[in-house]
């Protein structure tokens, strides 16, 4: 899922793919997930690490507000330090600009 520039709220797009996720949790109880959040490289290392944590934080709350146990989802940020895609452009910065969910 993406964000705009320096905001972790959640776009319509966005909810309609997390819905998705949700499904499968609530129907694989036992399955954990990894909510790990990003920012574009613009800023310091801390506030993109502050505003990565603050993305994956509203996933989580939208997860766990649908009904996913908390306890099953871990919280990371990688803030800049892992890019999607390199470049100082708005292709490369729309594209860091995310939170990635995986299986843990």
């Amino acid at each position: 899922t993406y964000f705009e520039f320096d905001s972790a709220r959640l776009s319509a797009e966005t909810t309609v793919a997390l819905d998705s996720a949700v499904d499968i949790l609530v129907r694989i109880p036992s399955a954990l997930v990894v909510i790990s959040g990003h920012a574009d490289e613009r800023g310091t290392r801390e506030y993109n690490l502050a505003l990565g944590h603050r993305r994956a934080s509203a996933v989580a709350d939208y997860m766990v507000a649908k009904g996913v146990d908390g306890s099953r989802i871990k919280k990371v940020s990688y803030g800049k330090e892992k890019p999607l895609l390199k470049g100082s452009n708005e292709e490369a910065w729309s594209k860091n600009r995310r939170v990635e969910i995986n299986g843990g």
